[in-house]
């Protein structure tokens, strides 16, 4: 198992062994043993599933406030994501800075997201499928989000045409958005 460091401090991509043959392949996509070897210690509690049907299916920037934050790791299943964090960590050197991420069927990352982070994805194929642990139940009254296309942020989403929720086309911009971290 790899933990490659990124541009963000506490963002991880994961990349688990991959064993395949004829048949197809396997893998321990999680493996709790494995993961505090790699200095990943997380409880994670829940697991979430979501299928896009069409590309272009943008769902967030989302996160939780304290002390309701979520640690995700995040793994595409099917089809292909362009992943996206934002460091919301005021004392961070990154605070407010971006990073995308390209998790997919075939190349089988996962991305650790640490909590502090607003998170992302668009889809890139159809019926794309994508799965995540949390270490934290979903709050309704933490749950938060940021403008997808904050122009301050400047994400490079790699669509023309976006497909958003009604929840997610009304979230204020980075500045106006609540976050404690």
């Amino acid at each position: 198992m790899n933990s490659i460091p990124t541009k963000l401090d506490g963002v991880l991509i994961v990349e688990t062994d991959v064993f395949g043959d004829n048949r197809g392949f396997f893998t321990e996509s999680y493996n709790e043993q494995k993961f505090r070897q790699a200095g990943i210690e997380h409880n994670f509690i829940q697991d979430n599933h979501s299928m896009s049907q069409e590309p272009g299916t943008l769902r967030g920037l989302h996160y939780q406030l304290n002390p309701k934050a979520q640690t995700k790791l995040v793994r595409c299943v099917s089809g292909a994501i362009y992943d996206v964090v934002v460091d919301l960590r005021k004392q961070s050197s990154t605070y407010g800075q971006w990073q995308g991420f390209i998790l997919s069927e075939a190349n089988k990352r996962q991305l650790l997201v640490p909590k502090g982070f607003a998170h992302g994805f668009c889809t890139l194929t159809t019926n794309a499928q994508v799965m995540y642990k949390v270490d934290e139940y979903y709050s309704k009254e933490h749950d938060r989000g940021i403008r997808w296309d904050d122009p301050e942020l400047g994400i490079d989403w790699p669509t023309v045409k976006v497909v958003l929720s009604d929840k997610d086309k009304i979230h204020p911009g980075f500045r106006e958005a609540e976050h404690n971290f």
